[in-house]
């Protein structure tokens, strides 16, 4: 079996699915559609991150491939829909990188209060400007987090140790961390905010969430900090707000086209302007994270196509069944609807198949049964069982 990791996922990946008895080619770069339809013959594991894009299209010209990870926290990057109804399983990482990010978000918040990137250009520039203007500490400051997820409540706890005062604003219910205060409103949030920073999802409905009449309402000579998608942010509305004194200070590690490969140019309207942080999409790449999404990503995608395991999948029901130690499992995905599991039953009854342990789930318009069995189970049985009308895929484990 082999697995195409792309956009230089991190070598445990590699180590942990070749110790699984896979095949690994490991890329650099991102590919394109065009590319991906090239490639995936013969692919039955697919690694990406956040740079490449996985369509109907791709899906439907990749007849090997069982399982795409997404080695980062976000899956907007490939068609859910399609990948289930293909009966793909999709993974990913939601919370590996989540103290990377906080991390970075801190250090740019006091590297924006105190406007460092003015003072190391100078004195790499050999100017020394010792001076105190516009610099200030972030003790006593309004923190708002615009989505309060895994990363902004993480981030909620670490700014208030460092005496930030925390408000957040989300669309779902979230519980307040610590002293933090739910806002009524976004722009109530970015009325009362010294520095605004978000942390969205990249759902479609989210583009251009944040734009010209956001950064308006937000407080005069106030921080703007973007660490989750880049289609959120209109840069140009940004960019306008900056040069008019308006905000004094961004970071930004998103952006709404991003290059393809390491070495390519990068192109923003935010470039050449004063106290503004550019990252190239570095948020969760400290090594810790990436060793630690590697193993996790790895592990999920080696788990499903050699044991069937489907927990912590985005778009398939996710089952927990525990570590294939002995005998024989069956992995069967199916329509749901109303008697499937009664037939399935009865149709390994017919074949003397011995069930010792049965799991099961649904979602949506799925459902999928991992059966254990005393032994392994016959091409000519499991034909029989795999002959409902309802059946999309019956695969077929030994331990």
């Amino acid at each position: 079996m082999k697995a195409l990791l792309l956009e230089n996922i991190h070598p445990v990946a590699v180590e942990t699915l070749e110790r699984r008895g896979f095949e690994v080619e490991l890329r650099t770069s991102s590919l394109s559609e065009d590319e991906l339809l090239q490639a995936l013959p013969g692919v039955t594991l697919l690694g990406i991150r956040s740079n490449t894009t996985i369509t109907e299209k791709v899906l439907a010209n990749a007849p090997d491939l069982s399982a795409i990870g997404c080695f980062c926290i976000g899956t907007n990057q490939v068609d859910l829909a399609a990948a289930a109804e293909k009966g793909i399983a999709v993974f990913n990482a939601p919370y590996s990188n989540t103290r990377s990010v906080v991390e970075l978000v801190i250090g740019e918040i006091i590297a924006l209060a105190r406007r460092l990137t003015e003072k190391t250009e100078k004195m790499h520039a050999g100017v020394w400007d010792k001076s105190a203007k516009g610099s200030h500490e972030i003790r006593g400051r309004t923190l708002g987090i615009v989505g309060y997820g895994n990363i902004g409540t993480q981030l909620s706890n670490v700014a208030e140790s460092l005496g930030l005062r925390v408000i957040f604003f989300d669309t779902a219910d979230r519980l307040a961390h610590g002293n933090a205060r739910r806002m009524p409103s976004l722009h109530a949030l970015l009325a009362e905010a010294d520095v605004v920073t978000l942390h969205v999802d990249g759902r479609p409905g989210n583009a251009g969430f944040f734009g010209a009449e956001e950064f308006a309402a937000m407080k005069p000579r106030s921080m703007f900090i973007n660490a989750a998608r880049g289609m959120v942010v209109d840069t140009d509305a940004l960019r306008e707000q900056i040069l008019s004194g308006h905000i004094a200070g961004a970071a930004l590690d998103v952006f709404p086209i991003e290059p393809k490969a390491q070495g390519d140019e990068f192109t923003s309207p935010l470039r050449g302007l004063d106290n503004v942080i550019l990252t190239p999409h570095v948020g969760g790449s400290t090594q810790e994270a990436q060793e630690e999404i590697g193993w996790f990503v790895a592990g999920k995608l080696a788990g499903f196509v050699l044991e069937g395991r489907t927990e912590l999948s985005v778009n398939l029901p996710a089952v927990l069944a525990p570590q294939l130690t002995s005998g024989s499992r069956l992995g069967y995905l199916h329509v749901n609807v109303p008697g499937v599991l009664a037939d399935l039953n009865a149709r390994l009854a017919e074949q003397g198949v011995n069930v010792t342990a049965q799991y099961l789930a649904t979602r949506g318009e799925q459902g999928y049964v991992v059966t254990d069995v005393a032994e392994s189970v016959s091409s000519e049985a499991a034909a029989v069982v795999a002959g409902s009308d309802q059946t999309i895929w019956l695969r077929s484990y030994d331990a």
